[in-house]
Formats: structure tokens, C-alpha cells, sequence
């Protein structure tokens, strides 16, 4: 295993997982992308085991503080050690959850989600697209999956270097799985489907809306970018007014009169970009009790964070004008470069560009399969914020 020393003016971190190309003393292209390095400080002291990409700005991703070899028995007990605290917080018994979450387990850039009997990987880094087939041995021995399903379609390869692609890895998938979540049923489809096929880490905010929703007379509720209709399925177990779902694309308007159907719920369906709806509302003064902002990430980079900043301005504040008074506004991003404060920097913006005042309910994030680490706070990328109109 090749050595890289950082520099002098490195500070060390307890438990961050990054090194920065920056950070790095000597030439980085003396290196192969994913491959395993010894990490050395600048007197040589031993500082962890990680794998390079000489051709991003993070450097050298962090998987061990220890001197060890990286074999399988060493990435085995790292997806022991995931799938058991599943276990301890009742999540893997779920029919879906994720079962590995990247930095937060230990492997960063790998993500495993499980659909009943099935897992959809993705591998989004050099490191670990060469580590991977040592993986898919492992999850083999560990889970006896029914298939594994490479999704590989993340832009994040790109930067990485890598190939997109989707395929079945191992076994046979049948397409279409039907999961439930909380007593709500979904088609799932693990080839040609957003993300890794569902949207699991908004599942503890679906469920609060519920309660939320259940003592309250409210009669009009919007789904916003409803892709499967996960929000306003989930609602309508508490909520028995008007439903209306949005989404640009015909694929998923097709997909949430199915689960519509599958649920024997009554769900009104637009495609329509979500921004010309909301302001075709305002000009027609139409109204609702109940909205929900679930964009897909506008800012894909910090270079984007400017660009991003407004269009979540500008959809939050469309949402304001059409919201009742003592109407609720479910507002969420999942951009990792939206930071906590500059989300709410945004909402007060939006607040006072309205003239509308709230109070807020609730501020959540990612559901606790996706865990976040103390010390790595780029491991919390989910913000949702529940506000009601008071004004």
C-alpha cells in the first residue's frame, strides 16, 4: 500500500473522514483514482487508511484511524456493524430501509438501500467501485438477497470519473416491487425509478404530517415534485379532503395514480412544471390549506449555491402567497450545500417578501437509517421544516 503525508498546516479533525486536495504535501498524480493509501502527518506520524481520486477536491476519503488491512473481513464487519444498528433502531425488519449510508457507516461512497428482498447499491467513488467486488461477496453471505441491483446513474460518478450505468448484478429482479411504509403501499422500481428506486429518507416526516394533519379542518392539500406520491399517500390516512399531486413528468404522474390505485385513495393528478403551477394559483386565487415543497437538489455543487439560493426562494415564496391562514407549509431540501442556517435564511426572506408571518412546528431532517455523524456534518443533507401561516 502506497504512503500520501499531509501537510504541515493540517489540523486533524476528530472523526472527519475528508482530506482536501490542498492538504495534501507531494503530487497527487503520482496516484491511480481509488486507490487504498497509508495516510502519514507531516512527521510521519500515522494518521489512518483511505483511497485517493487525484482529481477531485476531496482527495483522500478516510475508512479506517487504524493501521489494518482493508480485506473482507475487514469491510464485512463494517456492513456487520451497519445492518446490526438497523437492527437496534427497528428499521431493517421494515419491508425498506437503508441499510448503508456512505461516511456514516464507514465506506464513504457507499450506499446500499434494501426493498424487501432485494438491494439497490450504489458505489459513487473510485474507492469504492474497487472495493466493490469484495462487497457484493459479503452482502451474498450476509442478506441472501433475491438480486442486487447496481444503481450507478449519479451524476456523482461523473466527478469520480466513473461510468453511469443501471444493472442487475446478481440474480433475478422482477420489475416493479410493491413495498409498504407505515400502512401505505407503493410500486417501487429499482431499474428506471429516482435515487435507488423510493424516497426513504423523508419516512419519519411523512409520519409526523400525519399526526399533524389528523385534528385539523383543513380541506385542500398540494403535493409539490410528488414524484411517487410518498407525501400525499402517507397523508391521506389523517387527511380526507382534496388531494393534488405535481411533477413534470409523465412517468411519475403515471406512477402516482398507480399507488393512488393500489391504496384506493382518491388523488387529483397535474403535470405541470411546479413553479408555472404555483403561479398560475396566485393569478387565479386559488388557495390551499396544506402544501408540500419536496424539490429535487437544486444546488448540485457549491458553485451553484447562488443559482440554487434562488430557486428555492422563488418556489417558497409562490407556496406563501397561495397558503390559507392557519395553513401548514411543508418545506424541505435536500442539497448538501443548503446549509441548515441559509435554509432558514431563505424562509425568513420569503417570510418578510410576503408579508406573511409563521410559526414553526417542526424542524427535521433525514430519517435516522440515514445517520449522521457528530464530527462530519456534511453527513446531514436533509432539511425539512413544517410552518404554519399565522399571519
Amino acid at each position: 500500500m502506497n504512503k500520501i503525508k499531509i501537510k504541515k498546516s493540517f489540523k486533524p479533525k476528530q472523526g472527519y473522514l475528508w482530506i482536501f486536495s490542498n492538504e495534501v504535501d507531494g503530487k497527487l498524480s503520482e496516484y491511480t483514482h481509488g486507490e487504498l493509501v497509508e495516510i502519514y502527518l507531516h512527521n510521519d506520524k500515522f494518521y489512518g487508511i483511505g483511497y485517493v481520486n487525484p482529481n477531485t477536491l476531496i482527495a483522500v476519503r478516510i475508512i479506517s484511524f487504524s493501521k489494518k488491512e482493508i480485506n473482507k473481513e475487514f469491510i464485512k464487519a463494517t456492513l456487520k456493524r451497519a445492518i446490526n444498528y438497523r437492527k437496534n433502531i427497528g428499521f431493517l425488519y421494515k419491508e425498506a430501509c437503508r441499510i448503508f449510508y456512505s461516511e456514516s457507516d464507514g465506506l464513504p461512497g457507499l450506499i446500499i438501500d434494501k426493498y424487501k428482498n432485494y438491494l439497490s447499491v450504489q458505489t459513487l467513488t473510485a474507492g469504492i467501485e474497487k472495493l466493490y467486488p469484495i462487497i457484493r461477496e459479503v452482502l451474498i453471505e450476509l442478506l441472501n438477497p433475491k438480486a442486487i441491483i447496481l444503481k450507478n446513474d449519479s451524476n456523482f460518478r461523473t466527478y469520480e470519473g466513473l461510468e453511469q450505468y443501471v444493472n442487475v448484478d446478481y440474480g433475478k429482479y422482477e420489475n416493479m416491487q410493491i413495498i409498504s411504509e407505515e400502512g401505505v403501499k407503493y410500486f417501487v422500481d429499482l431499474i428506471s425509478g429516482q435515487k435507488t428506486g423510493f424516497f426513504l429518507d423523508q419516512r419519519i416526516n411523512r409520519l409526523l404530517l400525519r399526526d399533524v394533519l389528523k385534528n385539523r379542518n383543513y380541506r385542500r392539500l398540494l403535493d409539490c415534485f410528488s414524484y411517487s406520491g410518498g407525501w400525499a399517500l402517507s397523508a391521506s390516512c389523517t387527511f380526507t379532503g382534496e388531494i393534488i399531486c405535481v411533477d413534470s413528468s409523465e412517468k411519475a404522474i403515471q406512477l402516482i395514480k398507480k399507488n393512488a390505485e393500489l391504496n384506493h385513495r382518491e388523488v387529483k393528478t397535474v403535470r405541470k412544471d411546479v413553479f408555472d403551477f404555483l403561479k398560475e394559483c396566485h393569478i387565479n386565487k386559488e388557495t390551499f390549506d396544506c402544501i408540500i415543497l419536496d424539490p429535487p437538489a437544486f444546488i448540485k455543487s457549491k458553485s451553484k449555491i447562488k443559482e440554487g439560493f434562488k430557486g428555492y426562494k422563488e418556489i417558497n415564496q409562490r407556496a406563501m402567497r397561495i397558503l390559507n391562514k392557519g395553513g401548514l407549509l411543508v418545506t424541505s431540501s435536500c442539497s448538501h450545500h443548503m446549509y441548515k442556517d441559509m435554509f432558514f435564511e431563505m424562509l425568513r426572506s420569503c417570510s418578510k417578501d410576503t408579508k406573511r408571518n409563521f410559526r414553526i412546528l417542526y424542524t427535521g431532517t433525514q430519517s435516522p437509517d440515514h445517520p449522521i455523524l457528530l464530527n462530519m456534518p456534511e453527513t446531514e443533507y436533509l432539511k425539512t421544516v413544517f410552518l404554519e401561516n399565522i399571519d
